[in-house]
């Protein structure tokens, strides 16, 4: 049977392709959460004029105040009302209804939906409607009504119920569907969230999905742990990395598909392995995806171009997209699911996210990470693409790992460090881990040259090497008890 859409080729996605023709739909939140955008969006979306939408307003705002507080947002179509789209104002109605009977406005429903046939239809809000009569009459009305009306569009039910009168109430029990969305605080943003507590007959995605209401309207970002993501045979050939030196580290390149993590501190040069990443995907005619969080888009293109690599055009040509997302908006699911849309069309080879720890920090949900990442890293896998991550350690002091308990998601682990180098701070690079493959295990010299940063020679003589101490490449300082570095 063909469902009908929301609109929201995420939200449908959520609610396993959309609503189901005849069903009943109990859309339900506190003020503010969205429930009179996410209708009218969903109205918007479905009539014509051969089968309005027919939206029902009880006791709610006038329909004048409605219209002006929805012309702001890019679904609204004014010249949609009267022809497609219908606004019923069943207040009259209402007053003088007694303590037994709703007959009058059940009535005017039922016989536009006979009469109209309407692709959906919307009373807002049904809550309203317990202030007037009693459990069994509401029951025995709200009965009547949708079973009346289920051979038309879906019906939609709003009301801002409250936990307790969700489990009790009339409304859940004859649902078809039950969509709760959420609005909580949360400094700087406040988080919004969608979740399907039932819905018959379809295999919904489970959890709290993220909802952010923009001038588009109300989007949703669906929580990456509810997918499954098919299990990819592993490949056997491998990538160039970009960066000159290192693949003569890592056994002739990087494997393809893996997702390979980069760890170091500020300024020790991981945006620019990043950039020479993603340049050498450019020159093999793959197309990348790059999510940064401090520099913008017009900053990353400038500091490559100080490198020779040409990203301006390849963003042109559709070839490299850019995609920054301010610290204050991060969230975990919007960056998913830029990756995930990344992916859909298969074309993507070569995906950057610069840096996991800030990505942790802002987003505020160590509870979820875990999980996150590891769903994250499979559909990455599964869609053929190669991952590379880069996370910030500590600058002075011992490295600590930042990742403590999740590293082993990363087959292919590289590691920048400083390093005391007589009157001088210099950097060095090693291979710490690569899964199922032969690499080298000593520390190089690194260099931030004019073709972006490069791996040199081998480093004999270091101290500190496991971070127990600061790292160091020359004799120790006599008189210095090495064994104290391990207290």
């Amino acid at each position: 049977m063909k469902r009908l859409s929301t609109g929201l080729a995420d939200l449908d996605l959520i609610l396993g392709g959309g609503l189901e023709p005849g069903s009943v739909v109990v859309l339900s939140g506190p003020p503010g959460a969205g429930k009179t955008i996410l209708a009218q969006q969903i109205c918007f979306a479905n009539a014509t004029a051969e089968h309005k939408a027919v939206l029902y307003t009880t006791l709610s705002e006038p329909h004048s105040k409605l219209v002006a507080h929805l012309r702001g947002f890019a679904f609204f179509h004014p010249e949609f009302l009267g022809p497609k789209i219908e606004y019923v104002h069943l207040g009259d109605k209402l007053r003088d209804v007694g303590a037994e009977a709703l007959e009058p406005l059940i009535g005017e429903v039922v016989r536009k939906a006979l009469d109209d046939e309407p692709v959906l239809v919307v009373i807002d809000s049904t809550k309203m409607l317990q202030d007037f009569v009693n459990d069994h009459a509401l029951r025995m009305a709200l009965y009547d009504l949708t079973s009346r009306v289920a051979h038309s569009g879906a019906v939609l039910l709003l009301g801002e119920y409250t936990p307790k009168e969700m489990r009790s109430g009339v409304e859940f029990s004859l649902a078809d569907g039950i969509i709760h969305l959420s609005h909580k605080r949360r400094e700087p943003i406040d988080r919004r969230g969608l979740r399907v507590m039932k819905m018959r007959g379809t295999s919904h995605l489970g959890g709290t999905h993220t909802v952010h209401i923009t001038d588009d309207g109300l989007q949703v970002y669906p929580r990456i742990e509810s997918f499954l993501p098919e299990e990819a045979p592993p490949k056997t050939g491998r990538i160039p990395s970009g960066i000159p030196g290192l693949d003569a580290l890592m056994g002739g390149g990087i494997p393809q598909d893996d997702a390979t993590l980069v760890l170091g501190p500020s300024g020790a040069g991981k945006t620019i392995g990043c950039l020479g990443f993603v340049a050498e995907g450019l020159t093999q005619g793959e197309r990348c995806l790059y999510i940064t969080f401090q520099d913008t888009a017009d900053q990353l293109v400038g500091m490559a171009g100080k490198f020779g690599w040409d990203f301006a055009t390849a963003r042109t040509d559709g070839q490299l997209v850019i995609s920054h997302v301010p610290m204050g908006n991060l969230d975990l699911d919007v960056l998913s699911s830029v990756i995930r849309h990344g992916l859909a069309d298969g074309t993507t080879s070569r995906i950057v996210i610069d840096s996991l720890a800030e990505m942790v920090q802002a987003a505020r949900e160590a509870h979820r990470f875990p999980a996150y990442l590891r769903s994250l890293v499979g559909i990455v896998r599964a869609a053929d693409a190669s991952l590379w991550v880069t996370s910030e350690t500590r600058t002075f002091g011992p490295m600590e790992d930042p990742l403590e308990g999740l590293m082993f998601l990363f087959h292919n682990v590289l590691q920048l460090r400083y390093i005391e180098h007589r009157a001088e701070i210099g950097r060095v690079l090693n291979v710490l881990k690569m899964r199922n493959s032969r690499h080298d295990n000593a520390m190089h010299a690194c260099h931030l040259t004019d073709d972006g940063i490069t791996v040199g020679d081998r480093l004999e003589g270091l101290t500190g090497m496991l971070g127990w101490s600061v790292l160091r490449d020359g004799p120790a300082t006599p008189g210095h008890d090495e064994t104290r570095a391990l207290d």
